[in-house]
């Protein structure tokens, strides 16, 4: 397994298992989470959304168990949640994943591009909001942006408004006139910085919110002496605007490598 995929994936892996672990006792969101071949399994009954419904890292840090699957397939199944996703690297192991997944009728979905920055620091957005690191006093806000931008259910709200208070993540939020604008994410675990959550509420879009959000994570984490960043969006495709991936090449990032996704067939 390539190093740079490895810290990459790693660094996901470690901030939803911390997202997770904060979950504990949301009822509204049911949220179960195990370690299994080291992969990371999410199922949350409160919220079919798929961003929370996923398994990663299989076949990154340990080979895939054919049993595995089979495994994580009842465990969506009882929690009644019938689209999720896999992630799926081109050097998972073992050879046999992928026609594994195919035996239990998973499909091929948009791939992820995975984008590491470039070293140094992102342009001057420009914009006139109020950039700042915040704390559980807005974590309500956060959530709130983030579940409306994602289309996350709201029983993942009290989740989201835990993070800015846990200990590896650093929330930032933009204002205007003191009202909560745009927001995003950033986990920091073993010199590696992921940028994650970057979300504008909808009242206040075209005012450089998600450019100002990057911008301000990548200061955060090369401050805390991170010698990797990386974040994700979907593969450029015909037809799409593609306006975060553009604003994340515009930050400094350049595209790594794209990550395939797997979900079960309708």
């Amino acid at each position: 397994m390539d190093n740079l995929h490895t810290r990459v994936e790693g660094v996901e892996l470690a901030a939803f298992l911390d997202f997770s672990e904060a979950a504990a006792g949301v009822e509204p969101l049911a949220l179960k989470y195990e370690m299994v071949d080291q992969a990371l399994i999410m199922t949350a009954a409160g919220d079919p959304h798929f961003l929370i419904n996923r398994v990663i890292g299989l076949g990154v840090s340990a080979p895939a168990q054919r049993d595995t699957i089979s495994r994580f397939c009842r465990d969506f199944a009882a929690a009644d949640i019938g689209r999720y996703f896999v992630h799926i690297t081109d050097d998972a192991e073992p050879a046999e994943l992928k026609s594994w997944l195919a035996e239990e009728n998973f499909v091929a979905q948009r791939c992820w591009m995975k984008f590491v920055h470039k070293g140094g620091l992102a342009p001057s957005s420009g914009s006139d909001l109020d950039v700042r690191l915040i704390d559980g006093e807005h974590g309500e806000a956060f959530g709130q942006i983030v579940a409306a931008s994602f289309d996350m259910g709201e029983a993942s709200i009290p989740v989201l408004a835990k993070l800015p208070d846990r200990e590896k993540w650093q929330i930032y939020m933009g204002f205007v006139a003191g009202e909560p604008a745009a927001a995003g994410a950033l986990f920091v675990d073993q010199g590696v910085g992921w940028c994650d959550f970057g979300a504008t509420s909808s009242k206040f879009r075209r005012l450089g919110g998600q450019r100002a959000m990057l911008e301000a994570r990548i200061k955060a984490a090369r401050d805390l002496g991170c010698d990797l960043i990386a974040t994700e969006t979907g593969e450029a495709v015909e037809g799409d605007p593609q306006h975060s991936y553009h604003n994340i090449q515009w930050a400094g990032f350049e595209e790594s490598y794209l990550r395939e996704n797997y979900a079960p067939a309708k």
